[in-house]
């Protein structure tokens, strides 16, 4: 637990930028500051930013509280038997546990496939591979392939459980890294993902908070010790404590927060209870072009708007750091944060019904809604929101609210640091108000 007394920076490494803000100990802002994230020493852009905030502290050094999502979207590869029921698990299986895939294989593997898998860039590998009962000989070809393979990235295995323990002792053998679990594939035809992708949820949470190359990983686990996600989770279930949903007709809270490469949602109720699930596909600048893929799968986009929204959405992949100067691009802004939340929203309802019970708040926080809003563009943002076919029974009349001030995550530290009063107050009036 931090001192009460002394003020801090919050501070919130993404993906693309680096924000922090300045709370007093009453929970008043003071100040706020951005730096794009670097790369090369995410230390450096965090301390950019903390320098630039603590300049409105002259009462002293203020205690710095920091919470990351810089690893971005866990990027999946997956390698199976059969190409169809392969890409499909896989995608299935990334859905709500923070992945993308950017990789499938079928078949058994060759060096030259291990080769072309190694060029993605996986994060993590999702190895499947036939029916319960059916032949393991291209699941067991396969552990061996990536247990020699010049790869060191975690592996879920998820096939065969006639040769479950066979490719986990391979793989094992050689010091990988391996979770095992049910089979996502047990039955032709069937898939079942949900032990797969609660096996990659929690691989998120360790990669989620980035930093970690060799000269960065003490001092930033020293500073950084909650993941973004964690932290807007605590801010939603301080929302639902404290009693302002039931004024506004609901005892839920729905919070959405658009980030560059990831769109997380939560839900809490004012009994303790809270949901979680984050999109490692939908985001509005590394994952943009995700958000018209998934929003086509969804028919939230037409082909017509795909056309049309499909070179903003190219160039928001390729200029993370890109940030909208004039009413046009900040709409087409808005509309890739407002296609995001929808489709994230619509899934987290679908893995959590009882989440869409009873909604009294909904919070739409992240970057792209920080800005202020000189464009008149939230309006439509929350429109999208309201008038779409699959959400609209579940928000119809619940109050949307917008964190153009920067509250949700830092509020989030301030409970997470047994600083519950600070946290309440930075919430009521910068979101409540």
């Amino acid at each position: 637990m931090t001192s009460p007394d002394q003020a801090a920076v919050c501070l919130d490494v993404g993906s693309t930028w680096t924000k922090a803000v300045l709370v007093r100990p009453n929970g008043a802002l003071a100040g706020f500051a951005e730096h794009p994230t670097t790369t090369g020493d995410v230390l450096a852009g965090m301390d950019a930013a903390v320098r630039a905030v603590s300049a409105a502290n002259p009462a002293g050094e203020p205690e710095v509280l920091a919470c990351s999502s810089a690893g971005g979207g866990l990027r999946l590869a997956v390698v199976g038997s059969e190409r169809l029921a392969t890409t499909e698990a896989g995608h299935r299986v990334a859905c709500s546990a923070g992945a993308h895939v950017v990789h499938v294989h079928a078949g058994p593997l060759t060096p030259s496939d291990v080769r072309v898998l190694r060029g993605t860039r996986p994060a993590v590998v999702l190895l499947v591979g036939g029916a319960d009962g059916d032949d393991t000989a291209d699941l067991l070809h396969n552990a061996g392939r990536l247990a020699t393979a010049r790869v060191r990235y975690p592996v879920v295995l998820a096939g065969n459980s006639a040769g479950r323990d066979d490719a986990l002792a391979l793989l094992r053998a050689t010091g990988r890294t391996v979770v095992a679990c049910d089979n996502v594939l047990p039955r032709r035809g069937e898939i079942v993902p949900g032990a797969a992708r609660a096996a990659l949820a929690q691989l998120y949470q360790r990669h989620a908070l980035g930093g970690r190359g060799p000269g960065v990983a003490p001092r930033f686990r020293r500073m950084v010790r909650v993941a973004t996600p964690d932290a807007v989770g605590h801010a939603a279930a301080e929302l639902a404590r404290m009693g302002a949903l039931a004024r506004m007709g609901g005892s839920g809270v729905l919070v959405v927060d658009v980030g560059g490469a990831t769109t997380d949602v939560h839900s809490a109720r004012g009994d303790g209870s809270g949901l979680h699930t984050v999109e490692g596909d939908l985001g509005v600048r590394a994952s943009a072009e995700g958000v018209l893929v998934e929003g086509q799968a969804e028919g939230v986009v037409d082909p017509v708007e795909a056309d049309l929204l499909g070179p903003t959405v190219a160039r928001m992949a390729s200029d993370v750091d890109y940030l909208p100067r004039d009413p046009g691009s900040a709409a087409e802004d808005r509309r890739i944060a407002a296609l995001a939340a929808v489709v994230a929203v619509r899934r987290h309802l679908r893995a959590h019904p009882e989440a869409g019970r009873d909604v009294g708040l909904l919070v739409l926080s992240g970057g792209v809604f920080r800005r202020r809003d000189p464009w008149g563009g939230l309006a439509a943002v929350e429109s999208t929101l309201r008038t779409d076919p699959v959400l609209a029974s579940t928000l119809a009349g619940v109050p949307v609210v917008v964190d153009a001030d920067f509250a949700v995550a830092p509020a989030g530290l301030l409970a997470a640091h047994g600083r519950g009063a600070a946290a309440e107050a930075l919430l009521r009036d910068h979101l409540l108000g």
